[in-house]
């Protein structure tokens, strides 16, 4: 079982996030960051990827190759296989029984490549892009590889998750990659840096307001996400957007909290 400890709920419930220090091993996270680079070079050339769904780095140029461009891969948590175990796995699902109950399905995933000169992601509330009814939604961010002051971290408001959902404004830098917004109408002066190891996993409440930083380095800042709802929650984008979004992906992973066996 890895089932959050009384102290580390404490620390959700009143901060909106919690780190668990290294909780996914090397070799595993090699396999990740192998296969992300592994799709965006089958898109490269022409080759079938499944479902992924790539978008690039507007900051780098389009006359970079796609593999060293791209930003965020999208839908690989059903049919990349890697991606799929950690997403499904019970050392996974457990962490989130206290805070979500036993029914659970993963909607979203992404693989997010900060590459060298890439721009941060503004102030945010992930449950703007996630017009649902139902209870809160819950992300999990491991660190693929270390999150360091220079190469973009996330930073994060503390507490903030006691919020409602903000309005935001679309991000108006020149590069912004597609689909970024801010928040513009709270003050984020109590705002700390959130540094991780590699293989640390971030466990944050969707209405925590959060932002990572430009990659300063010379170096590649990768993470890989998820993000989990109940499975009685009401997906509502289609009324709001007008069609369903096209980087998700609803897959059940828990019923009555056992694992779903039809999962992939």
């Amino acid at each position: 079982m890895s089932r959050l400890s009384a102290q580390q709920l404490a620390t959700f419930q009143q901060q909106g996030y919690v780190r668990i220090e290294g909780f996914a091993q090397p070799p595993l996270l090699s396999r990740m960051l192998e296969a992300a680079q592994d799709i965006a070079r089958r898109q490269e050339s022409g080759e079938n990827i499944a479902d992924a769904l790539i978008l690039p780095e507007a900051a780098l140029g389009a006359d970079v190759p796609l593999p060293q461009r791209t930003s965020k891969i999208f839908r690989i948590h059903r049919h990349e296989p890697v991606f799929h175990q950690f997403a499904t796995a019970t050392t996974t699902t457990d962490l989130l029984l206290d805070l979500m109950g036993p029914d659970l399905d993963c909607f979203l995933s992404q693989f997010i490549f900060k590459q060298p000169g890439a721009l941060g992601q503004p102030w945010h509330q992930d449950a703007f892009y996630f017009p649902f009814s139902g209870p809160p939604q819950i992300g999990l961010w491991l660190a693929v590889t270390e999150a360091r002051l220079d190469n973009g971290p996330l930073w994060v408001l503390p507490g903030s998750h006691r919020e409602p959902v903000h309005a935001a404004v679309k991000d108006r830098r020149k590069h912004a990659n597609y689909g970024y917004v801010e928040i513009v109408d709270h003050d984020m002066s109590e705002a700390v840096p959130v540094l991780m190891a590699q293989g640390d996993l971030l466990v944050f409440h969707g209405q925590l307001m959060h932002r990572s930083t430009d990659n300063e380095s010379s170096d590649l800042r990768a993470a890989m996400v998820y993000h989990y709802a109940t499975a009685d929650t009401i997906d509502n984008s289609a009324a709001v957007y007008g069609r369903k979004p096209a980087n998700q992906d609803w897959l059940p992973v828990l019923r009555d909290a056992a694992p779903v066996a039809s999962a992939q």
